[in-house]
């Protein structure tokens, strides 16, 4: 079984939209691997990639990308911004 996303924020978007990695690999035309590994923070995701995965999870907002890909930890700060907006 593959591990879920280390950010709850990602997890969450992630569960909320009932896909598997395999299925968010599909809509991104993406191994499967590689989205387990951009999701699960041991990959740091393109400015593409970044803007794909918030599509097909259904988040309407992103924070800086720069912040996005200095660390994995604020992959979630910026994700948890965005799930939280209204």
């Amino acid at each position: 079984m593959a591990p879920n996303p280390t950010c709850s924020a990602l997890a969450a978007a992630k569960d909320k939209k009932g896909l598997s990695y395999a299925q968010i690999a599909s809509a991104l035309g993406e191994p499967e691997q590689h989205v387990i590994d951009v999701c699960t923070g041991k990959k740091r995701p393109t400015d593409a990639e970044f803007d794909a995965l918030a599509l097909v999870l259904d988040i309407k907002e992103v924070g800086p990308r720069y912040e996005f890909a200095k660390s994995t930890e604020l992959t979630c700060v910026v994700m948890v911004v965005v799930a939280s907006s209204p």
